[in-house]
């Protein structure tokens, strides 16, 4: 495990205005430099920033899908940000800087990849896979010995709801808690639509309101049931929303545009037009 052994010192701030250089180096004097003299920089905690860095990575996730390069720089650039947004506070504590955390990735990427940089052959991704699971576990073993023992659903990381729906699913299903196939999964999800159509079969808008809390269980109930069937399809349920998130802005972008073009706004059309225009839409999506 990586042990500090450097006196801790948060990067000098550069002076003047700096050039894009391209060097990590540079990078962390100018984020010194905001933490030094600007307003906003300066009164953020690194607790703060949390929604920041969530936001971030799911912002890099839409440039991915959209394919454009200027994008993902720019989306990777802000993920860095956070980065050193972080360790210079952290530098600025006294606790830990870049070089720590460099230093600690670096040691697991190793450690955790025994059969690139040692003697260990391993035939296949699967075999990776459950070579990567025993050392997380030896990791976690190590955890506990410093008094944080490990449990159950601690492998679910932090994440959008899609996302740690997934990995609970995972867990329990290797505890044994699954069905064998997807039949299973798709009946539940069935029963689910079937309870909350009954929670809103004739019901009037006052009682719905009313009612809202219980209605939202069931709807959570059917997105989870959904997240099971992508898993059952060794399908990512997050990148498959964030697949038809991207469809849906695209074809509505079509028919804003189609709309532009005769001099119409979004706010002057009608459903009727905007959903021909957004089968249109579909066809342009096809040539």
């Amino acid at each position: 495990m990586t042990t500090l052994n450097h006196k801790i010192v948060a990067p000098t701030p550069v002076q003047g205005t700096p050039d894009a250089s391209g060097q990590l180096e540079d990078l962390l004097a100018l984020m010194a430099r905001l933490r030094a003299d600007c307003p906003w920089d300066k009164k953020q905690t690194n607790h703060s920033l949390i929604p920041y860095a969530i936001e971030e990575a799911y912002e890099l996730g839409e440039a991915v899908q959209s394919e454009d390069d200027e994008d993902i720089k720019g989306e990777l650039g802000d993920v860095l940000l956070q980065v050193v947004f972080h360790c210079q506070m952290y530098a600025e504590q006294g606790r830990f800087d870049m070089s720590d955390v460099i230093t600690t990735l670096q040691e697991k990427l190793v450690r955790r990849h025994p059969h690139v940089f040692e003697a260990e052959t391993l035939k296949d991704d699967a075999a990776v896979k459950e070579r990567w699971d025993e050392i997380k576990a030896e990791e976690n073993q190590a955890r506990e010995a410093r008094g944080k023992p490990p449990r159950r659903l601690d492998a679910i990381k932090a994440g959008s709801a899609l996302m740690q729906a997934q990995d609970v699913q995972k867990q329990a299903s290797k505890l044994g808690f699954d069905w064998d196939g997807i039949s299973g999964a798709f009946d539940k999800l069935d029963e689910e639509i079937d309870e909350l159509k009954a929670e809103l079969t004739n019901k009037s808008k006052v009682e719905i309101k009313a009612n809202i809390r219980d209605i939202e269980k069931e709807v959570g109930d059917c997105m989870f049931a959904l997240v099971n069937v992508a898993r059952k399809l060794n399908l990512d349920a997050e990148t498959a929303t964030l697949t038809c998130v991207h469809k849906f802005k695209s074809r509505f972008g079509y028919i804003e545009a189609q709309l532009a073009a005769v001099g119409k706004r979004l706010e002057d059309s009608d459903i009727t037009e905007m959903d021909a225009l957004w089968e249109a839409a579909k066809r342009h999506e096809r040539l």
